[in-house]
């Protein structure tokens, strides 16, 4: 809170896959919000870098410098007054409760097999390496938080909203969020 001002109004977190920006986008419209995805910031900087996602994505991993102001940039964005209503990324959750602003914060729950048939539909390729991919960037995330911020991902303790997605449709994963909205 900031002079009586609520921030941001939802934080929506969960590993690739999980379905959180088709959830953000749908949030967005209904709800009349803007919305801030980390995923675009990071793909706009290795663009603005002339990198791959692939390439930028390394350099974060050996120049944790680099990751950490891409971090700077959303935790400024979730304690901005005039900034997005809806805020999306991977530790989102995590900052607004520790920058203590009374906001829903959601975590997007699905298996790693789950997230890998979703990431091969959405961009093709096998299962198993699509399995293998996504199991290694969690691997990888999970110490870079570690290590930069001492966060564990595994922890919900943050979240106000876990929703388990893997045997449910996007549809229902908006309806449970838009019903804790509407509370």
């Amino acid at each position: 809170m900031n002079g009586g001002e609520i921030l941001v109004k939802i934080t929506v977190s969960g590993p690739p896959g999980s379905g959180t920006s088709t959830l953000v986008e749908r949030l967005a419209v209904e709800n009349s919000w803007s919305s801030l995805n980390g995923g675009d910031i990071f793909r706009n900087e290795a663009k603005n870098r002339e990198l791959t996602v692939g390439e930028f994505s390394d350099l974060c991993k050996s120049n944790l410098e680099v990751d950490k102001s891409l971090d700077d940039t959303l935790k400024n964005e979730i304690s901005n007054p005039n900034g997005s209503e809806i805020i999306e990324s991977r530790l989102s959750g995590w900052w607004a409760y520790q920058m203590e602003i009374d906001c829903i914060r959601v975590w997007v729950n699905v298996s790693p097999e789950e997230c890998a048939r979703r990431i091969q539909n959405r961009e093709g390729g096998t299962f198993e390496n699509q399995l293998s991919i996504s199991q290694q960037r969690q691997i990888d995330d999970k110490e870079r938080y570690r290590i930069l911020y001492d966060i564990d991902l595994d922890d919900m303790s943050p979240y106000t909203l876990i929703i388990d997605a893997d045997d449910i449709t996007a549809d229902e994963v908006f309806l449970l969020v838009q019903s804790e909205i509407k509370e």
